[in-house]
């Protein structure tokens, strides 16, 4: 059998990419920004990094405060995370737009976003610039889950997580709720 491929023009065709929604601020401003570009990155210590071009409105908060949560939105929340990745805070305060909760967070200033299922809040370690994009890496220094998504043995049950992918390849947005196996 002949596997047949076509030649895709470099670019950032790694599919899929969280749906993630980051929260920084304090209590004189926060904002919400919608990034793909989150990734984990060191199990030990625990790091995660998220990739910010300077122009957006939140580059200059997370500089400023230093810390950051990313947030896993659910299904429910599409539309809210479709809102805080195509408008700025610089126009727009997203947390009332969209209707989300700015909960305190347990360990760093910036606040997490209640309606969210899964919340990791990370401590800015290091910034690096990577191209368009800066990396800024994060050490976790805590992660909250909504108690309703975990399954009977206390461990995080995805379909009732939610949650979705987002594929750049296309721009679009894709359930994830299909187990398949244990590795």
């Amino acid at each position: 059998m002949i596997n047949l491929k076509r030649e895709l023009k470099p670019g950032t065709v790694l599919v899929p990419c969280p749906a993630a929604i980051i929260s920084v601020g304090d209590e004189t401003e926060a904002n919400l920004i919608t990034l793909s570009w989150v990734a984990n990155l060191c199990s030990k210590p625990p790091r995660m990094g998220i990739g910010v071009v300077p122009k957006r409105h939140s580059y200059g908060l997370l500089k400023r405060i230093g810390d950051f949560v990313i947030n896993i939105p659910s299904q429910n929340q599409l539309e809210a995370t479709v809102l805080c990745g195509t408008q700025s805070g610089r126009d727009v305060d997203k947390f009332e737009a969209t209707g989300l909760t700015p909960q305190p967070s347990m360990q760093i200033t910036s606040p997490m976003i209640r309606e969210c299922p899964l919340n990791i809040e990370c401590r800015t370690w290091k910034i690096i610039e990577v191209g368009s994009h800066h990396l800024f890496i994060g050490d976790v220094v805590a992660a909250h889950i909504n108690e309703e998504v975990l399954n009977a043995e206390g461990e995080p049950d995805l379909a009732k997580m939610a949650i979705f992918t987002y594929n750049p390849l296309v721009s679009q947005y894709w359930a994830v709720n299909e187990f398949l196996r244990n590795r």
